[in-house]
Formats: structure tokens, sequence, C-alpha cells
């Protein structure tokens, strides 16, 4: 979905009252905070989860509507979110080497970002991801096969790092039905 259609979306109200996604909540509420980045935030429903529980977060999305919603929302609530409108696509936002202790990506898929999100992580930090698969199951609407992972294909970015949750099913966070993987990995 382009950026066009993601702004819409937003100020037609779609995904303003989103929870933090279950597999955040769970691990990282266990974690000490330290500095954050959440990749392709939306109106930044886990990065604002994070800056409640003491993180430096910074949220990168292409939509303009969403970080202005955010940034209204950071305003209000006072919190410690640098919110950023960058084309991740288009490397508008470079990610810095081992700069954070965890990385968020949620339902974003941009292949070519795996290296700097590996290399982003700082040693002993965590990247937590969901992204979608495949899924053709009845009911499921078609998506673009370029936004989708094949099966293993996650786990396999992150070999060498410890593991602490793998799964490709049905995916943890209540909001989604489109089958997912999800990842806890923290570099060595």
């Amino acid at each position: 979905m382009n950026m066009t259609s993601w702004d819409e979306r937003y100020r037609r109200g779609e995904h303003l009252n989103d929870s933090p996604a279950d597999l955040l909540v769970q691990f990282a509420s266990a974690q000490p905070p330290g500095r954050a980045l959440d990749l392709a935030s939306g109106p930044g429903r886990n990065a604002i989860f994070l800056a409640q529980r003491g993180w430096q977060v910074t949220a990168v999305d292409s939509s303009v509507v969403a970080i202005e919603i955010l940034a209204e929302r950071v305003r209000a609530l006072r919190l410690p979110i640098e919110a950023r409108v960058a084309d991740l696509e288009k490397g508008e936002f470079k990610i810095e080497p081992g700069a954070y202790d965890l990385i968020c990506d949620f339902y974003y898929l941009e292949r070519s970002l795996f290296p700097a999100i590996r290399g982003g992580a700082r040693p002993g930090g965590r990247v937590i991801a969901a992204i979608h698969m495949d899924d053709p199951s009845p009911g499921v609407p078609p998506m673009n096969p370029s936004y989708l992972l094949d099966p293993g294909e996650l786990r396999n970015e992150f070999a060498g790092w410890k593991i602490l949750h793998y799964q490709e099913g049905v995916p943890s966070d209540s909001a989604h039905h489109r089958k997912s993987a999800e990842i806890v990995a923290e570099r060595p």
C-alpha cells in the first residue's frame, strides 16, 4: 500500500486506537529501558508503549498523517519520542549502526533493511518483529507478495543470533489475522 493510502486510512481514523503489539508487551516489559527504534511506526502504538516505560524512542513512518498524530500524542503525554517522517523504502532514514537496545518491526517488510536492522542493534540488543506471510486460508484477502515473508525467511535473517522466540502461523497480535512470522532475537 502506498504512502497516500496510509495517510487516508489514518485520516479516516483507522489504526488510531490500536494497542501495542502483544509480542512487544511480552518481551520488552522485562527488558531494562534503553534506546529503541520503531520502524513503520504508524501513529505510535508501540513507540508510546515503550516511552511510557522509560525508553528513549525514535519512531519512523512514511505517512505524514501518522507522524502528525504521533507528534500530537507525544506533546499531550510529554513523552520522549522523536517522530520522523521518512520513506524507509527510499532510504530516507539511516539506521545508526550499534545504536539501539531494541528495534521493532511490526507488519512491515522491506527486505533491503534487514542488514541495517541487524547492524543497528547493539551487542545484547534485541529485534522484535512480526511480519505477514502468504496465507491462502479462506477469507484472507490476497496481498502483494512483495510484502509477505517466505517460510523460514525471518529466522534465516537472524542466523547466529540468540532466538528468544520464533513462530510462524497464527499471530500473537490479536489485531491481525493473516499468518505471520514472529521473532525476538538478541544480538550476540
